[in-house]
């Protein structure tokens, strides 16, 4: 489809886990997204945007990734009718085994349906050996084609899944000696009797049968949006996982003494160690210095497979891509170095501190070697992408050079209302935004807007130290939405909700994007940076899409939103 910034578009984003589909096995899945994919069309809407979709580890994060390429297995929707080698007597003895009720009804529980998905599989797959390549079918070819075609990343990902099991997690630092490392654990394979080294590459193929079923049903999905002329949106996150494959694989395009972030934050009132030091990821750094020497080659790779799935794509934090916050510490040592001074911190780790590498912007040398070497990095991924492909999450502390560099490269960033001020203090109007750029409320970072507009109504009713503050934001949004602030400071309503809906499209951003959950004025939060909490990344939506067009109070307003991107020309 057009997707030139000359026509403005809206969009709707919606985390693939916290979608609800009429059968799905505790977790959203392309299913629901097709079906949300089908209200979207129904609707106008012309972008769909997820949340990254690479495998993840114990923690659930999609921005914490344990492979840059690999698919998150959860994704998938698993049936006899989706998956040929799946039989229906097989499916029904695999779920005979779980509580299928309680996975489908609340959060996501991760481990129930990630041992549940991988047991269909596994099945799958026995009887695809058994039958499928035993017979040598054209299906047989196909898998091999797949496994010749992705050689260069799906090997190493399938040796490390299959280490990650054996020992009990992807924490490849805690693992015997001889699985540390690529090398020794190729060796060790070899060593092995033949019986347990066929076992061995057996679930390593089983892995790779995985992935092979994952792009698949994701390559069949990117054309139905295509059919219905809707743009599938992806997210990059800017790292990837200490303990991934990738690191695992290939140590030396990384650096695992410093650990990747976000500087210090007072916003967190309530996160005493992101409000001093600053928000630790645990992300290694990447060596840039091997990754130009070899013409970006893993960049390329990622971003080349992320491009085979979707038609947009999302870099998160690329603020990174210039430079990055770090901290000569992992995660897991954060609460000790909480209470130390910079003095005390530096005493521990040798004289370092957290700070911005490769360089701080400290000076204007500084500064401009960081915009070039970001803009090099952007450059590789526009070759890859195409024009009008890439979205820049630039938000957080912004260095003064980062948009104007995005801009120059036709790279959008966000404009976040509440987040824009004029010269005179007030919300940027809308239609003064860049053409290229991305207008919306929240990303999955932040609350919705109705969280937002009853935080400022419960400051003013309380009269707290934040009310003077909310009564003023409240009037500035009102302004920016085009209503009368004459009556005061008004509670949510559908009147308030639909009328910051329509300031959003009325922008002149070229897209316009809103969380589902803003499109229908829910509290539902599906992240909190920072924050170890187990809603982070399993909060659901509590109806399934298939029946939001039905239902007495999601149906009227998706007429509305219809309605409003008629107007606005957004449709």
């Amino acid at each position: 489809m057009n997707l030139h910034p000359d026509k403005k578009i809206a969009g709707v984003l919606a985390p693939v886990f916290a979608l609800r589909g009429a059968q799905d096995l505790g977790v959203g899945d392309v299913a629901a997204l097709r079906d949300l994919v089908d209200w979207a069309a129904e609707t106008g809407f012309r972008i769909v945007q997820i949340l990254p979709i690479n495998e993840t580890g114990g923690d659930n994060s999609p921005y914490n990734a344990i492979s840059s390429v690999a698919l998150d297995i959860t994704t998938l929707e698993i049936s006899p009718k989706t998956i040929p080698d799946l039989t229906k007597a097989a499916f029904r003895k695999v779920i005979e085994d779980f509580d299928l009720p309680a996975l489908q009804s609340g959060a996501v529980n991760y481990a129930e349906v990630k041992k549940l998905k991988h047991a269909l599989l596994a099945k799958a797959f026995e009887k695809f050996v058994r039958t499928e390549e035993k017979a040598r079918s054209p299906r047989a070819t196909e898998f091999a084609n797949f496994c010749e075609l992705q050689s260069t990343w799906l090997g190493d990902y399938a040796f490390f899944r299959v280490l990650a099991d054996r020992n009990g997690g992807e924490r490849w630092d805690t693992w015997p000696h001889e699985h540390t490392t690529m090398l020794h654990a190729k060796d060790w394979v070899e060593a092995l009797p033949t019986l347990a080294k066929n076992e061995f590459l057996h679930r390593l193929r089983y892995f790779q049968y995985a992935q092979w079923i994952a792009f698949s049903q994701w390559k069949s999905l990117h054309a139905y949006c295509e059919s219905k002329e809707v743009a599938l949106m992806g997210d990059v996150p800017f790292g990837v996982s200490y303990y991934s494959a990738d690191v695992w694989a290939d140590r030396e395009s990384f650096h695992l003494d410093w650990s990747g972030g976000a500087p210090p934050e007072p916003f967190f009132k309530n996160d005493p160690f992101t409000a001093k030091w600053g928000q630790n990821w645990g992300i290694p750094l990447y060596n840039w210095e091997v990754m130009r020497g070899n013409n970006f080659r893993w960049w390329r790779q990622r971003v080349r497979m992320v491009r085979a799935l979707f038609d947009l794509f999302r870099i998160d934090h690329v603020l990174g891509c210039y430079r990055i916050y770090a901290f000569p510490w992992r995660p897991v040592a954060n609460a000790t170095f909480l209470p130390f001074s910079e003095e005390e911190a530096a005493s521990q780790t040798g004289g370092r501190l957290p700070g911005f590498k490769p360089r701080d912007d400290g000076s204007h040398e500084n500064k401009q070697a960081n915009c070039t070497e970001g803009e090099a990095l952007l450059r590789v991924l526009l070759e890859e992408t195409g024009e009008y492909r890439l979205v820049g999450e630039d938000l957080g502390s912004v260095p003064d050079y980062v948009r104007p560099n995005l801009r120059s490269l036709g790279i959008a960033g966000f404009k976040i209302p509440q987040w824009e001020h004029s010269h005179q203090g007030e919300f940027t109007r809308g239609e003064d935004y860049e053409r290229v750029s991305v207008a919306a409320y929240a990303t999955h970072d932040h609350e919705p807007i109705r969280s937002l507009w009853e935080q400022w109504s419960a400051n003013i009713s309380e009269n707290n130290n934040d009310a003077e503050n909310s009564r003023a934001e409240m009037h500035r949004m009102m302004r920016y939405c085009l209503m009368n602030t004459d009556h005061g400071w008004p509670p949510y309503s559908p009147e308030i909700h639909n009328g910051m809906l329509a300031a959003l499209f009325r922008s002149n951003s070229w897209q316009a994007m809103c969380m589902v959950t803003d499109l229908f004025g829910l509290t539902t939060r599906f992240n909190v940076p920072g924050a170890i909490s187990a809603s982070n990344w399993s909060n659901r939506i509590d109806l399934p899409v298939a029946q939001w067009k039905s239902d007495p109070v999601l149906g009227p307003q998706r007429e509305r939103l219809a309605k409003l991107l008629q107007e606005t020309g957004r449709n």
